[in-house]
């Protein structure tokens, strides 16, 4: 797969097809969406907002989760905020998420039959591996969870408007939660 890719990605550049795209590292509307990497919305989610290439800083993970005061989430959105003007952020979880069932206990037989030996598995368990692989259960209150952890962060200004939100995996249609 990755060596067709290369040889489209040859033919994209030699046919200067990337011209429509090219634009600066500023996002044009000042705006952040921490979002799922979930396929459905590659092209759906900036669509269905009205979004071009350029227009937004897209931050991508599954399950569109804060985990942390230091993961790589808020320290994405910190930079959008503080080196490249962002003001506003939008969490934008969507309808029929995995990340909604997704446990430790069904991803260790699965990493067992890829060749992860127990000894391993046992010493990432004493670091936590259950709770770091867990996901929500519930949408509409994990929603709420991150965009209070963004906006609860301490270095995240109280100017920087943080509202959220759950999309239709397969209409786009946004419900605002908060």
């Amino acid at each position: 797969m990755i060596d067709s890719i290369l040889q489209i990605n040859k033919q994209f550049v030699a046919e200067k097809a990337y011209e429509p795209y090219v634009t600066d590292k500023y996002p044009a509307k000042k705006l952040a969406i921490l979002t799922c990497m979930d396929t459905r919305l590659t092209e759906l989610l900036p669509k269905a907002l009205g979004l071009k290439n350029g227009d937004a800083k897209i931050i991508k993970n599954a399950g569109g989760l804060i985990l942390s005061e230091t993961d790589s989430a808020i320290r994405s959105l910190l930079v959008a905020i503080y080196e490249l003007g962002v003001n506003e952020v939008m969490v934008i979880h969507h309808s029929t998420c995995g990340a909604c069932h997704m446990s430790y206990r069904e991803f260790r037989p699965h990493m067992l039959e890829k060749g992860i030996s127990e000894e391993i598995l046992s010493e990432w368990e004493k670091k936590g591996v259950a709770d770091w692989l867990e996901g929500f259960h519930n949408t509409e209150a994990s929603v709420r969870r991150t965009v209070a952890a963004i906006i609860n962060h301490p270095l995240v200004p109280q100017s920087v408007t943080v509202r959220g939100f759950i999309i239709d995996s397969t209409t786009g249609e946004l419900s605002e939660i908060v």
